[in-house]
Formats: structure tokens, sequence, C-alpha cells
């Protein structure tokens, strides 16, 4: 819809990306064999064995006993019963010799590079060793279990690299292992993966330490974050079949790091020609959203709408949503869904007859409710703002709806009214009587130097009575965008609890990622997105996620 919850939608699916990898990734080693993660440095030492052309490399970067103290009960459950799967001790077999990477990655789209028998991804997991003999000691014990519940393994000797195989398991799943050197454990779904991966360490020009893109994103990563994911975008998109007719981004690197109040998910998507300027930044949260209430699920503001269509924000939508949901079609963004249905309600386009004359502040909000969810925007009164709103009432007009003034308190307002018939059913022996009703339809006010529209009445009355109850106000606002730099886009704020249900209604993938991560998601408080930076050849943006104090 807007330039941020574009940006928002694209976020999310990357950080969900990383989620998912890490967590698929462990579930699919540990069924099988073992592994946890995490490490402390900027760039993962793995990348040495992933190949330029990877679609998909995400890195924890610090050891899981350093995070001790943020593992939950639910974490501590979830690694138990993984590694139950394969029958491996972690405190015996692993903790001793696992360092301070884990790094999962997508090497190939298809591993025999044979389009007529399907595509076979190959899947590589690395892991640091600190102790290499223990480690060792490691894969045999894994694969000699593996032996004696029946599979049939291969021992193959490939310059210089032992590789053990289960040759019992379908083509596209044969479980390999090898330790390689004195720095990692290796591990992929096919012995052709592990080959590739040792020959992109000796033909250094193959590898993705080598690769410009990739060069250029790690340098956008922060000092000290825990986990890094690196996506080659148009290899994503071929991913999903598809051959993008504009491709604006080339790469996209995430970081992830905790702070005392939570999760901040930092992305930069890059691109190797000139972009557009951003407009230029805030410097505090727009005063629009003083007439948010503090009850509201979401909120989006900023500044200038008008040139949304024309924005890098919307040309990475366009790419983003081509991407993640294999279609080159628009898709509007599900979280402002319900704002589509004022197009219709109101038979207004909204980019036309509303975002094309909002050159200052705004703020959008939504408050849900059990069934349905009340909507705001706030506009500051720039020029062209008062020939903005007369068109909106000329639009309801034209559309048999009443301007009828009202007072709401002391509050002048002008409600779109629709004037109905209503049935009132008196006693058996009298007939029906019949009265007129107004169904008002929206409704918008001037408070100082804002044009205030909502759904209804009782939101209207909400946000004449809240001023000392707004949103700009709320403790839980004002800490979720104090890790966000203060020279920025703007924000979307998203109370978890609040709106939970209709993002699972939007975004029925949450649900999936809700019980993998069941103890994050349990201790969520929030989630506040701002896009910031004005660099000419990347777009850089922040997903804070806000935790309950234990």
């Amino acid at each position: 819809m807007n330039r941020q919850s574009s940006f928002f939608g694209f976020l999310v699916a990357g950080a969900i990306a990383l989620l998912v990898i890490v967590i698929a990734g462990f579930y699919w080693f540990f069924a099988k064999n073992p592994v946890n993660l995490i490490a402390s440095t900027s760039q993962p030492s793995a990348a040495i064995f992933i190949s330029k052309l990877a679609p998909v490399t995400a890195s924890l970067l610090v050891n899981p006993e350093r995070l001790q103290a943020l593992e939950r009960e639910g974490v501590s459950k979830l690694k138990t019963s993984l590694l139950a799967k394969s029958r491996i001790d972690y405190k015996q077999d692993i903790q001793p010799w696992l360092g301070d990477e884990i790094t999962l990655a997508i090497t190939t789209l298809d591993i025999d590079r044979d389009p007529e028998n399907g595509q076979q991804p190959g899947y590589l997991m690395a892991l640091a060793t600190k102790q290499p003999e223990k480690s060792r000691e490691f894969v045999e014990l894994l694969f000699s279990k593996r032996a004696l519940a029946g599979a049939t393994l291969a021992v193959e000797q490939y310059k210089g690299v032992k590789l053990i195989y289960d040759n019992s398991q379908p083509e596209q799943d044969l479980l390999t292992g090898a330790v390689v050197g004195e720095g990692f454990v290796l591990f992929a779904n096919n012995p052709k993966v592990l080959r590739e991966a040792i020959n992109n360490v000796q033909a250094p020009d193959l590898n993705l330490t080598r690769s410009p893109e990739y060069q250029k994103a790690t340098k956008q990563v922060p000092k000290g974050s825990l986990a890094v994911a690196f996506l080659n975008l148009p290899m994503v998109a071929k991913w999903q079949g598809l051959e993008l007719s504009e491709k604006t981004y080339d790469s996209q690197i995430i970081s992830l790091g905790f702070n005392s109040k939570g999760l901040l998910a930092e992305t930069t998507f890059l691109t190797s020609s000139e972009i557009v300027t951003p407009s230029p930044p805030l410097s505090k949260p727009v005063e629009a959203l003083q007439y948010i209430p503090a009850s509201a699920g979401l909120a989006i503001s900023g500044s200038n709408l008008s040139n949304l269509g024309n924005s890098d924000l919307a040309k990475l939508w366009k790419q983003a949503t081509a991407t993640i949901y294999g279609s080159k079609e628009d898709v509007t963004f599900p979280l402002v869904k319900q704002l589509a249905d004022v197009q219709k309600r109101w038979g207004v386009n909204l980019p036309e007859d509303i975002f094309s004359w909002v050159q200052g502040e705004y703020a959008i909000a939504l408050l849900p409710q059990q069934t349905t969810s009340h909507w705001i925007l706030v506009v500051e009164k720039t020029e062209g703002v008062q020939q903005g709103v007369d068109h909106l009432d000329a639009i309801a007009s034209s559309r048999g709806l009443n301007i009828s003034p009202l007072t709401l308190g002391k509050q002048k307002i002008s409600a779109w009214t629709e004037l109905i018939t209503a049935t009132k059913q008196a006693d058996a022996k009298e007939r029906p009587s019949l009265s007129i009703e107004a169904k008002v339809q929206g409704v918008h006010t001037t408070l100082g130097n804002y044009e205030i529209f909502a759904s209804d009445l009782e939101t209207m009355d909400e946000i004449l009575t809240a001023k000392d109850n707004s949103l700009i106000n709320n403790p839980n606002f004002q800490d979720s965008i104090a890790v966000i730099p203060q020279q920025n886009q703007g924000y979307i704020y998203l109370d978890w609890s609040k709106s939970q249900n209709l993002l699972e209604r939007q975004l029925p993938i949450l649900k999936l990622i809700e019980v993998l991560g069941k103890p994050f998601f349990d201790n969520l408080r929030s989630l506040t997105v701002s896009s910031y930076g004005t660099d000419t050849d990347s777009l850089k943006g922040g997903l804070f996620f806000q935790l309950h104090h234990s």
C-alpha cells in the first residue's frame, strides 16, 4: 500500500526466511544427525565453501553456550526432541567441539543440473570446530549409529578430505559428512554438494567471498551481530521458477542482534544501478501520531505519499511479491488489506484520490476488534489538502451519500451518511412502523494542523478523547522506536497481542512460524519497522521485535 508497508512485507519475509532456514535446517540434520548454533564475527568464515551463485546463506555467529541466558524452556525442549531422533547426546557428543559458527546454505538449485529429472536443491551445513579430533570422532559416531540401524555407508577420499555418506537413502537425500582441515565439520544432502564445497575452497574465485555483491553486502552488517543471512535475489526468483522483468535489487543481507529490549533485524537491499535518493529523513516521530489512540494494533507513519508509485520501495515491493508469491502480478500488502476495502466502500482509488495530495506528514492506523477493524487516517494540512478533502466529499456525494455536519462532544465533524429504512415491529395487531436511519460510511474533521478521517463515529470519538492516551506517548511505542536510528523514513508499529489474529488470517505461514518459535512469540510484545539510509545504491531498514521483560 504505502512505502513503509511495502518495505515491511519484504523485510518480514526476509527475516522469516532466515528463521525458517535455521529451524528447518536444524530439523533436517537433527532428525538424521545433529547440531546447534551461533557465532561472533560479522562475516561467516564458512562462506569459502559456498558458491557465488548460492540463493541463500544463513549463519549464526555465536556458540550456543554463550546464549544460555536467552534459552527458554521451549528452546531446550526443541533441541532435546530433535537430538533424540538421532540418538545423539548434545552435551557429550557435540558441545565439547562446537565452535562459534554454524552456517546453513542452499548452495545450488539443482545438484545434477539436469532439468529432466526435476530440481534437486543442494543443502550444506558448516559447523565450526574448536577440537578437530573430537569432531572427527563425532562424525564417525553419527554414521556408525546409522550403520547399526541398517544403513549402507560409503567412504571416499576427495582431494585429501574423507567423505562418509549413507547410500541407503534416496538420491536427493544422501546424508554426507566430512571434517575439512582444522576448522569445519560439513554436512550435505549429497556427496556432490560436499565435493563442490571443497572445490570452492581450492578455487577461491568460485566461492561467495569473491562475489562483489557479497563483499558490498557484508560491509553493511553491524559489529556484534549474532546472525547473518545473504540472499541472491535473482537466484531466489529463479528458485521460484521466475524470470523477473524488473530486477531493481540484486541482493539482500539481513543481520540479527539482541539488546536489552528485544531483537533487531537490520536489512539492506543492494543494486548495481543508481536509485533515486530517498525522501529527506525525519528526525523525530511525526506529530500526526498524537491523534492515534494507544489502542491501535497497527500504525504506519511518515511523510509524503504523493510519489508512492515511482518510489524505489514500490519497485522493491513489485520485485518482492513476484519472488515471494511466485507471481508477476501486483499483490496488495495483506496487513493493510482493510484499507483496500475503503476503495470499494467509498468508490475511490487510494493512490490517485488520496495519496496524490498527501505531501506532508501522515499516520494510518487500524484498531482491531473481534469481528472487524476500525481505521484512521491523519493528514497534515499542507497545500492541496483542502482541495483533496473537497474532492472526497464530491465523490461521496456522487455515490448518493449525504455530507452531514455533526457535533461530537464539542468538535464539529463531517459525516458521509447513507439513509436507510428501518422496520420496527409493533404488536401483532398493528402494522410495523417504518423509520429512516442514517448509516455512517466515514467521518472527517480538522484538529490543529491536521485533517483526520475515521471509519465511524465511535473511532472518531476515541480520537477526540484519547489525546492523553495517544500512541506517541505510549511507553511501549517509545521503547520500540528507541533502537531505530533517529534519521529515518517513518515507522510501522504493530502491537502483537492486538494484531495477532489479523496477521494470522492474512499471513497463514505465521502459524507455522509461531509453532516452531513458540517461546519467542509467547514473549513478543510488538514489531516496529523503519527504513533509513541515504545511499543511492542501497535501501536499508530495520525490524525490531520488542519482547516482554521476564
